[in-house]
């Protein structure tokens, strides 16, 4: 029997169901009952978001209250799914979680998601652990995030920060008026130049890594795009917008390699519906978003949760 099919096995009679995506086997789709997600929010109604911010011991036990809902399998099921590198990437729907008066009662079951296998980062951004934002037909922010008619160029959450950054958590709080979107992945091992450009020199070489103001990160970080795992595999840390090189070599090599990446025919066009999320590992896959057709309704809001893992093993080579 196969891993995945060991896993899709595991979450049978548990409260959710596992399956691969038709879009990508790599890709699976977890869906949990709609009385397991009612009774999950009713075992926590105490505890709203606000006492979730400021109690962080809270996000473990609202996430131990939803995996004893699913008989203790979810916690195993999230952390070898997570870890492993022939899927990584879990579409994550909580059926009846699906309109946007319902957003504080999904940021607390992603953040207990979340706390299962890791923890997530404080985000300078809303100086919170998770962060919550708007992207609108008119916008004049200093990157990309916000801006609706363009394509968000693949790439990998903190490559500007100092934490380790071993997952990416996105959610879907709410959609108006919208065409397009779709969120972009491309796992490095379907990309057809991973070998050309993980095999080169400045590959390994430290660069250096600059957020705009909106970021609310000041310090400057050093270090590769690439990095190998404890398998010997490559993993990335990588960003256009955001990293600085010294020189025409380094400038011209990023920028070769940002084409090759956003020409790769591995590139998957995944629909998030209002409510679900994606998780994914953020060495091994990178992610992105499409452009949006111009709307002067326009609106989707996302929330956001980055981290490490705890249950997890990082992929990261231990030496460093």
């Amino acid at each position: 029997m196969s891993l995945v099919a060991e896993k899709i096995e595991t979450a049978d009679s548990c409260g959710f169901s596992l399956s691969p995506s038709a879009i990508n086997p790599r890709l699976l789709e977890l869906r949990f009952e709609r009385e397991v997600v009612s009774a999950f929010l009713n075992a926590i109604a105490e505890w709203p978001v606000q006492a979730l911010e400021y109690k962080s011991m809270l996000r473990f036990r609202v996430g131990k209250v939803l995996d004893d809902l699913c008989g203790n399998k979810l916690q195993s099921l999230l952390v070898s799914t997570l870890v492993d590198r022939n899927t990584g990437a879990l579409l994550i729907t909580p059926e009846g979680l699906d309109s946007v008066d319902q957003a504080e009662d999904m940021v607390r079951f992603t953040t207990a998601v979340a706390h299962l296998f890791g923890r997530s980062n404080f985000d300078a951004m809303s100086g919170q652990y998770y962060a919550r934002f708007v992207v609108q037909n008119d916008d004049n922010s200093d990157s990309y995030l916000r801006q609706a008619h363009r394509v968000m160029e693949l790439h990998n959450d903190g490559t500007f920060v100092e934490q380790d950054t071993d997952y990416v958590l996105m959610l879907k709080i709410d959609e108006q008026n919208m065409v397009g979107g779709n969120s972009l992945l491309l796992h490095l091992d379907d990309w057809e130049d991973l070998e050309r450009f993980s095999r080169d020199p400045i590959a390994y070489r430290e660069m250096r890594w600059a957020a705009p103001p909106s970021k609310n990160t000041r310090q400057d970080v050093f270090h590769s795009v690439f990095d190998i795992d404890r398998s010997g595999k490559p993993i990335m840390s990588y960003i256009d917008q955001f990293v600085q090189p010294k020189d025409d070599e380094e400038g011209n090599w990023l920028t070769d390699l940002s084409e090759s990446l956003e020409g790769s025919k591995a590139i998957l066009s995944v629909p998030v519906p209002v409510g679900s999320f994606l998780l994914i590992n953020n060495h091994f896959w990178l992610h992105g978003r499409d452009k949006f057709t111009a709307h002067p309704g326009l609106r989707r809001e996302l929330m956001r949760q980055r981290g490490y893992f705890t249950r997890a093993k990082t992929l990261r080579n231990p030496k460093q």
